[in-house]
């Protein structure tokens, strides 16, 4: 016969100071392996300065022409593609946190984990929030370039701090999804490939031409995907023009409905015993 013990309050798992811990795990890597950010820059900085230098002038003339928000120079392009950029960004970063989480459970590690008295969502809070905070450096990083280029926002401080919080938000979101793809991948590899997706979005979203100039069946999936109009807000707010309430209400729904899912999801599938 078998007596249950109750756990000491030492032992009990504590989610707050457990995810801190986890997080703090991620920052030490972060520190740790700073090639990790420099290549989830690479890729949005390789397309700014293509876009921006390659077809900045000719892109902008033809927004020009089609009444779009902006002049019909290399600069004014630059203000309008630099959203597309910023989401790309956060795209870039969830390919990375993928393979961190499938690294995680592939090495055994996360049956360490399990084993411990420790809250068993922590450990899947400490990789988002870590995706988190290497997407703010990667975003300043961005943006820094942006401005060397020739971004030039228009915003104050509340659209600014409205932009921050939109992008903080889909960083949260993005977070979820890709630690979904890692617990999911049966390799690092195969979890490399699954932000694949997000990086390609803004390409067919409103990012880099209006989706009015795409073709029908295009235009309406460009229209209606998550990404359009979160880059539509950030747009708006970043050059103060005209924001739409639709579309700011669509942005944060977005935003808020990714995040849930990938977080339920997750909670689901790291509670499922790994196949062999």
């Amino acid at each position: 016969m078998s007596t249950a013990f109750p756990m000491t309050r030492a032992a009990r798992p504590e989610p707050l100071r457990d995810s801190l811990t986890m997080l703090g795990r991620q920052i030490r890597r972060l520190r740790r392996y700073p090639e990790l950010t420099v290549i989830v820059v690479a890729i949005p900085l390789i397309f700014l300065l293509l876009f921006v230098f390659v077809f900045g002038d000719t892109l902008g003339a033809g927004l020009a022409a089609g009444a779009g928000p902006v002049g019909g120079d290399r600069a004014d392009y630059a203000n309008y593609v630099m959203p597309a950029i910023l989401i790309m960004t956060v795209a870039s970063v969830a390919t990375g946190t993928s393979s961190t989480v499938s690294m995680d459970m592939t090495t055994g590690i996360t049956d360490r984990f399990r084993s411990m008295s420790i809250s068993p969502g922590s450990v899947l809070t400490g990789h988002a929030l870590g995706a988190v905070v290497q997407n703010v450096i990667s975003l300043v990083i961005v943006l820094a370039v942006g401005f060397a280029v020739g971004f030039r926002p228009a915003a104050g401080p509340l659209e600014w701090l409205g932009a921050t919080a939109l992008l903080l938000g889909l960083s949260l979101a993005v977070a979820w999804l890709s630690v979904v793809g890692g617990l999911l991948a049966r390799s690092v590899e195969t979890a490399s490939n699954y932000g694949l997706p997000l990086v390609i979005l803004p390409f067919l979203g409103s990012g880099f031409v209006p989706t009015d100039s795409m073709p029908a069946g295009l235009a309406w999936f460009a229209e209606y995907q998550p990404f359009t109009p979160i880059m539509d807000t950030l747009r708006s707010l970043m050059l103060d023009t005209d924001l739409s309430a639709g579309t700011a209400w669509a942005a944060g729904a977005w935003c808020v409905g990714l995040t849930l899912l990938g977080y339920l999801y997750s909670r689901r599938v790291y509670a499922r015993p790994r196949k062999a």
